[in-house]
C-alpha cells in the first residue's frame, strides 16, 4: 500500500506555533467545578472512585477531590477518594480548593493529617476591579487575606497554588501584589482564571506570558496553571494557547462540565495534545470516563459530542460509507479510520460504524448484511434500500432484520 505519510497532506504543520518547550501537565476538577454545574448531579461515592481510577489511567496529572468546606458530604467524600490514591497507590496527585481562609483550609489539613498524603491547597480569592467593587474588598484585604491563608496551609506542611479567580479580567498590578505576596509565603503554584470565559486566544497569550515573565522575576520554580472556562466557547482553543504561552499545567473537566456552559473540556483536550504528539498516553478508555461521568452526573453525552459520541463515528452517508467500506475491504483499519474521520478512532478505544438510512447507498446495505452473515442478494439489498428511502431515520438492526425475515418469507412463498 501506499506509504501513510503520503495519504494526508497536513496543513496543521505548515504554520503551526511552537509546540511547549516545557512539559505540560492535565489537571481535573470535574469533582469540583465540574459539579458545580447546575444540571449536574453530584455523583455518589463509588462512581468518583471509578473516575478516579480512569482518570490515573488516562494519564491525568492530578485531581480536585472537591471542597471540603461545603460541608460533610464533601468531606467525607475527599477522605475517601484520598484513601484511594493512597491504597492503591496512584500516581495522580490530590488537590482540595478552598477559600482564602483557614475555615475552609483546615479540613484540607486535617483529612490530609489523618490519610497521610499531602493534598495541594487550591486557595482561591477573586481579583478583578468588578469582583473588588461587588465585594466591597479593598486590596490591602486581598493581600491580607492570601498572605493569613498561604501561611496557615504551608506551615500545615501542605502544598499550595494560589490561584485568583477571574484573573483574565484583572489589573496587571493587582496580580503582582497577590502573586507577590502568596509566593512569598511558600506558594508552589500560581493559577490563571477565566472565571467568567471571557477571553479570547488572543488574552490568553497576553495573560500567560505576563505572569510567566513575572514569576520568572519572583522565583522561576513557582508553576503556572491555566483554569478556563467556555462562555464564548474557546475554552479548548484557549487552554492550548495557554499551554504553548508558558502554562505547564492545564484544567479542565469531563464532558466539559461546570458553572454555567462549563469549564475546557478534560476529555477533548487529551485527545488533542495526543494528536499533538505532546502526550503519548494510552487514552482507550477515554469513552468508558465519559460514559462514568455522564451516568455520575445524569448528564447525556450529545450524539455529535467529539470521539464520545455515539455519532463520532458512525455514518449512513453513502458516499461517506463507501469510502470507509473501501478501506475496510483492502483490510487496512488504519485507512479505514482516516479517510473520513479526522481523529482516528482507534487512538481511542472506538470504531468506524456503518448504518442504513434514506442517504444510504447500496455498499452500506451489502457491508451491513456480510457483517452479520447474511447474503446479500440483489433482491434483498433492493427491499432494504427502498425500506430505508420510505423513511426519515435510520433503520435500527430490528428494522432491518424485519425487512430481511419478510424478504424471506415472500421468496420462500
Amino acid at each position: 500500500m501506499a506509504e501513510q505519510r503520503d495519504l494526508i497532506y497536513d496543513w496543521n504543520t505548515v504554520n503551526a506555533p511552537a509546540r511547549p518547550t516545557h512539559a505540560v501537565s492535565v489537571h481535573d476538577e470535574t469533582l469540583r467545578d465540574g459539579i458545580q454545574g447546575p444540571s449536574v448531579r453530584d455523583p455518589e461515592i463509588d462512581v468518583k472512585l471509578r473516575f478516579l481510577h480512569l482518570a490515573d489511567q488516562l494519564g491525568v496529572g492530578s485531581i480536585d477531590l472537591g471542597l471540603p468546606g461545603a460541608g460533610p458530604r464533601a468531606v467525607a467524600h475527599v477522605e475517601r477518594l484520598a484513601e484511594e490514591i493512597r491504597d492503591r497507590r496512584l500516581g495522580i496527585k490530590a488537590l482540595c480548593a478552598a477559600r482564602t481562609l483557614e475555615v475552609d483550609i483546615r479540613p484540607v489539613v486535617e483529612i490530609s493529617q489523618r490519610v497521610g498524603i499531602p493534598i495541594e491547597v487550591a486557595a482561591f480569592i477573586g481579583s478583578s476591579p468588578i469582583r473588588q467593587y461587588a465585594e466591597g474588598w479593598t486590596i490591602e484585604q486581598m493581600v491580607d487575606n492570601t498572605r493569613k491563608a498561604v501561611r496557615f496551609a504551608r506551615q500545615n506542611q501542605l502544598p499550595v497554588m494560589f490561584v485568583t479567580e477571574d484573573t483574565t479580567r484583572a489589573r496587571p498590578e493587582t496580580l503582582r501584589q497577590l502573586f507577590g505576596t502568596a509566593i512569598q509565603e511558600g506558594a508552589q503554584r500560581v493559577a490563571v482564571c477565566d472565571t467568567a470565559g471571557h477571553s479570547t486566544p488572543d488574552g490568553v497569550r497576553a495573560i500567560i506570558g505576563y505572569v510567566r515573565v513575572m514569576l520568572d522575576e519572583m522565583n522561576p520554580q513557582v508553576g503556572l496553571d491555566w483554569h478556563g472556562h467556555s462562555d464564548r466557547g474557546l475554552g479548548l482553543i484557549n487552554a492550548i494557547e495557554a499551554a504553548v504561552a508558558g502554562a505547564d499545567r492545564i484544567h479542565g473537566c469531563a464532558l466539559g462540565l461546570g458553572e454555567r456552559v462549563g469549564n475546557t473540556h478534560l476529555d477533548l483536550l487529551l485527545v488533542n495534545f495526543k494528536l499533538l504528539g505532546w502526550i503519548d498516553t494510552d487514552l482507550t478508555k477515554l469513552k468508558e470516563m465519559g460514559e462514568v461521568i455522564s451516568e455520575g452526573t445524569g448528564v447525556a453525552i450529545p450524539a455529535n459530542y467529539p470521539v464520545l459520541g455515539h455519532d463520532a463515528f458512525r455514518t449512513a452517508t453513502g458516499v461517506h460509507a463507501a469510502a470507509v467500506i473501501k478501506a475496510k475491504r483492502k483490510g487496512d483499519d488504519w485507512l479505514a479510520n482516516r479517510v473520513y474521520s479526522g481523529v482516528p478512532a482507534e487512538m481511542f478505544g472506538c470504531e468506524q460504524i456503518i448504518e442504513i438510512g434514506p442517504m444510504s447507498g447500496e455498499s452500506n446495505v451489502v457491508y451491513w448484511l456480510e457483517q452479520r452473515g447474511i447474503e446479500p442478494s440483489p433482491g434483498l439489498v433492493r427491499a432494504i434500500i427502498d425500506g430505508a428511502k420510505a423513511g426519515n431515520h435510520l433503520l435500527d438492526e430490528q428494522e432491518v432484520y424485519e425487512i430481511v425475515k419478510r424478504r424471506s418469507v415472500s421468496t420462500r412463498s
